[in-house]
């Protein structure tokens, strides 16, 4: 018997010298890219330094024509929003929030899972029927819905935010989770059943931690939009409501409140801003969940 010896394979004069020469056009691609998605990174973030700027400024100085990069900064702005009564509409907003998107992930996830891992009868048309409620304006609804409030009196109550805002965001919350569960292998469900796990227990055990990175991206998702809601603020509570209502305090005609603006603004972002910081990796990671497989 002969054996044979194999040889490592050597790379030719000619191809060498082009994988030589495409070194340098993948180098100066990849800087482009990253130079890129810099120069997007401050475009996007420019707006957000300008209003920080403002709400160090004076009234004058932060509605004068040209922007004023050298001024002496105050803290009188953030000291008059304090004044003017911020926190008791930053608990609201803080209540309306948390429970809103408590309920609609804990609504959410067994819709999904019925729509995704155990489809029911007609399921497509289910989804159609989530997502249309999504297509109407929401100024064509809110007289029917101011009348059935006023006549259950839970008008300019955070009970009716609570319940409009659930609504809001169920549909979204829905598609959301039911994509993410999509994504996981069939063979994982098939093998818990041959085990003997119940739909509750493979639920529990199984979807939830596989989908937990879907479940912090859909929550920030829908706890921003609650956070940031204000048309049904304005018009199903009182003006002692939720924090965007609170910026129409400094919004006046004939008196210069740009600086008390930007200072609200910049204390309405922070805590959206800190979430979607704490929870950067869960909301990457369920953005991109099920995209590489």
């Amino acid at each position: 018997m002969t054996t044979t010896t194999s040889r490592p394979a050597t790379m030719s004069p000619a191809r060498r010298q082009i994988a030589i020469r495409r070194r340098p056009s993948k180098h100066l691609k990849s800087v482009l890219m990253g130079l890129g998605g810099w120069l997007g990174s401050l475009l996007l973030f420019l707006p957000i330094a300008y209003m920080v700027l403002k709400s160090f400024q004076t009234e004058p100085d932060a509605a004068a024509a040209a922007p004023k990069l050298i001024f002496t900064p105050t803290m009188e702005n953030y000291k008059g929003v304090f004044e003017a009564g911020f926190w008791p509409y930053a608990i609201n907003s803080i209540i309306v929030v948390l429970v809103s998107t408590a309920v609609v992930i804990a609504l959410a996830v067994p819709a999904a899972y019925a729509l995704s891992i155990r489809p029911v009868a007609k399921s497509q048309d289910v989804l159609f029927f989530f997502i249309s409620t999504k297509m109407m304006p929401i100024a064509a609804g809110i007289i029917p819905i101011y009348v059935i409030a006023t006549a259950l009196g839970v008008l300019n109550t955070l009970g009716i935010l609570i319940v409009m805002h659930i609504g809001m965001n169920l549909p979204l919350a829905i598609w959301m989770i039911r994509s993410f569960m999509q994504e996981i292998p069939a063979e994982i469900m098939e093998a818990a059943a041959v085990d003997g796990a119940s739909r509750w227990r493979g639920l529990r055990s199984i979807i939830l931690p596989l989908v937990r990175p879907g479940l912090a991206s859909t929550a920030l998702l829908c706890g921003v939009f609650s956070w940031n809601e204000y048309f049904y603020a304005l018009n199903l509570t009182n003006s002692t409501s939720t924090l965007p209502l609170f910026l129409q305090k400094f919004l006046s005609f004939g008196e210069l409140y740009t600086a008390h603006v930007a200072a609200a603004a910049t204390l309405l972002s922070i805590p959206v801003i800190i979430a979607g910081w704490i929870a950067q990796k869960s909301l990457v990671r369920g953005l991109l969940f099920g995209a590489v497989k």
